[in-house]
């Protein structure tokens, strides 16, 4: 029988149908009636059928590398857990989860933590990838509140992309983009990356901005927008900040960017003078120091126009996981609440305490990701349970926090797999169950929530992860964990949001609470009494003390860079995904690109002696690797670079900067001015 579910990879969230094949496989096509793809599917999720081989899986708890019963594995996790907690107090104890989990999972690992441990030790690897988005948001809105929808970026007349290589990265949202200006050839497409990516070929324009400097872009935009009379005057009234956010903008280099002025003044203007602007931004923005500091550059650009919470108009953030979003949701970060409510905000706690009946609420922020680990190697977090992660490879300096982890007086591990770098490390491994048998909800990019089905049975002992979770919190003498199957949690989840809604909160999905949880259909939040679906902000409605939003000031910087060495940016591969523990099962799949590489402007190659497919041994103070050679003028020369990029540049000779597929560009100047709302 075909089972309607939900694609485990990006954020865009694609609907798969997946049919078994009677022999413990699946055939795997996309969905025709799921509102986020449409039937499309990207290469990844078109494989998945090939992924789901059980053969090698972890199908039994082992503890210190001896299968055990999951009565004395869970009974061990209890006891080591309460006595950390008896000896040393709640923060002694974390969790490290992941946006792979389920929304039932992240809810139950989350009201574990915060509601009944006491503490908000529990941090994801979302927070690598979305936490300056969160922060971001949260400084300019009042709450993490995804404004807009992906039908927005069909409906825009210009779309900018910045710090996200779509079309490898969110194949499917990619193509309803180039589908949408198809139909529509008079949208724009601006790419803003160092690189000439696969993005880029479907743009009008590709601004090969210097790395790091999108806050000195989206500065002077926001300059320019001021000086040129664009600012909103109708929307302004709900805003606050202006006066500072432009002082601190006023100090944007132009040189920094290394762009070419002539293209700096043509980006300016289009944005300027276009109403239906869509700014789309993902990784390369986010995974930065200053991430949060170029969203919030970006949000101020859209505040200052009203551009935001309308058809067609808004700041877009696209995460990288299949469930980034719903993590956001439950409160899965360190420092979050459950329902996008404040953990510092005591009539907040109060609430979910009083809803949970939670005997020991936490009421301080927990451990971020680098902080935690850091915690586990000074041996101040003696219990330690990873999910669905595998941070030995993936966090910053992954050497040490597999030093780390290996030092913990405790660490539990719940896998599908015995063999990645983090399960080595486990005192204890905990069977779980995997996508295709897996049976809960996940929310994508644009606050759309949909149904993960099981496909297929587990295999061996493997259980889910909310299960494991609740089965320790009920040997810890808990109550509130009862559960016996994921549609009770998403209910219970779904009535604490209308606690949420009467408290003001955007996430109020209380009308869910008793949906047929078998047959429910994608569907946005909001779903409440104030709104069903739709968009956020455009009535100029915020949830800042005084409804305004916030325009922050931002001061832009640049990496400093050292003389005579070369600047490295890092990139995701078309084909693969995170460690490859499900993607590295299908051969297709590495036909692509096989292995990692090094992309080198040939100039540089030709300085270095080096030749395509050459093995290269690159240096930094991060760390060493080796990896194959990829000779491209898709990258910039390596031209000599001053200690600060902010004291200028010259424009990278041979870097191919613009192009308008064979368009003419629009004549700007003779369009009239707009005044927003």
């Amino acid at each position: 029988m075909t089972v309607r579910t939900t694609c485990p990879y990006c954020g865009v969230g694609c609907g798969v149908l997946a049919t078994p094949d009677g022999q413990g496989g699946l055939t795997v096509q996309g969905d025709p009636d799921h509102p986020a793809n449409r039937g499309r599917l990207c290469v990844k999720g078109a494989a998945l059928g090939e992924t789901v081989a059980t053969q090698g899986r972890l199908l039994t708890p082992r503890v210190a590398g001896a299968q055990a019963t999951w009565d004395s594995a869970l009974d061990l996790v209890a006891d080591r857990f309460t006595d950390a907690v008896a000896q040393h107090g709640p923060d002694s104890v974390a969790m490290y989860v992941s946006g792979q989990l389920l929304t039932e999972d992240y809810y139950v690992a989350n009201k574990l933590m915060k509601g009944f441990l006491g503490s908000a030790n529990i941090d994801t690897n979302s927070r690598l990838c979305m936490a300056s988005s969160v922060a971001g948001h949260r400084r300019a809105f009042g709450s993490d509140t995804v404004p807009g929808l992906y039908e927005d970026l069909e409906l825009a007349d210009l779309v900018v992309l910045t710090g996200s290589n779509l079309a490898w990265c969110h194949p499917v949202l990619h193509q309803r983009l180039m589908a949408a200006r198809a139909a529509r050839p008079q949208m724009r497409i601006v790419v803003i990356d160092p690189r000439r990516t696969a993005t880029c070929e479907g743009a009008d324009l590709h601004l090969a901005i210097a790395p790091g400097a999108d806050a000195h872009l989206f500065n002077l935009l926001l300059c320019h927008l001021f000086d040129t009379g664009r600012i909103s005057a109708d929307f302004l009234p709900h805003v606050a900040g202006l006066d500072a956010a432009l002082t601190a903008a006023r100090r944007a280099d132009p040189t920094a960017t290394g762009l070419d002025p002539r293209d700096v003044a043509a980006f300016l203007d289009l944005w300027a003078l276009t109403d239906r602007v869509v700014t789309v931004y993902s990784q390369g923005i986010n995974q930065s120091d200053t991430g949060t500091d170029k969203v919030n550059a970006i949000l101020n650009c859209h505040l200052a126009t009203g551009r935001i919470g309308r058809p067609g108009m808004g700041p877009f953030s696209v995460t990288g996981q299949p469930n980034a979003m719903g993590g956001r949701e439950v409160g899965g970060m360190a420092n979050m609440l459950a329902c996008h409510l404040t953990l510092e905000d005591a009539t907040h706690r109060d609430a979910v305490a009083g809803f949970w009946n939670a005997p020991r609420m936490a009421d301080r922020p927990g451990l971020k990701a680098v902080d935690m680990f850091r915690a586990v190697e000074e041996g101040r977090i003696k219990a330690l349970w990873i999910i669905h992660t595998n941070p030995a490879v993936t966090m910053p300096e992954a050497d040490g926090v597999a030093r780390a982890i290996a030092a913990c007086d405790f660490t539990v591990v719940s896998e599908a797999w015995p063999d990645t770098d983090t399960a080595r490390l486990a005192d204890v491994l905990l069977p779980a169950t995997a996508w295709g048998e897996k049976d809960g909800t996940v929310t994508n990019s644009e606050r759309l929530i949909s149904r993960q089905r099981a496909a297929l049975p587990a295999p061996g002992q493997a259980r889910p992860d909310w299960w494991a979770v609740a089965q320790v919190a009920r040997r810890m003498g808990f109550r509130g964990f009862g559960w016996t199957e994921p549609a009770q949690i998403f209910a219970e989840h779904a009535a604490l949001s209308r606690v949420a809604g009467a408290l003001g909160s955007d996430f109020d999905i209380s009308d869910l609470a008793g949906a047929d949880y078998e047959a429910m259909q994608p569907v946005h939040w909001p779903q409440g009494p104030a709104q069903r679906g739709g968009r956020f902000f455009g009535t100029g409605r915020f949830h800042t003390p005084d409804g305004r939003a916030r325009m922050v000031p931002v001061v832009a910087q640049v990496p400093d860079h050292p003389v005579g060495r070369m600047l490295l940016n890092t990139g995701r591969t078309r084909d693969q995904w995170h460690t490859m523990t499900r993607t590295g099962l299908s051969p297709r799949l590495a036909r692509h690109l096989a292995e990692p590489y090094l992309q080198l402007h040939p100039g540089d190659a030709a300085r270095l002696g080096l030749a395509a497919a050459d093995l290269a041994q690159v240096d930094s103070p991060q760390g060493r690797a080796i990896l194959r050679v990829m000779i491209s003028d898709g990258c910039a020369p390596a031209t000599p670079l001053p200690r600060s990029i902010g004291a200028g540049r010259p424009h990278p000779p041979g870097a191919s900067t613009r192009w308008w597929r064979g368009r003419s560009i629009p004549s700007l100047a003779s369009r009239p001015a707009s005044r927003q709302r």
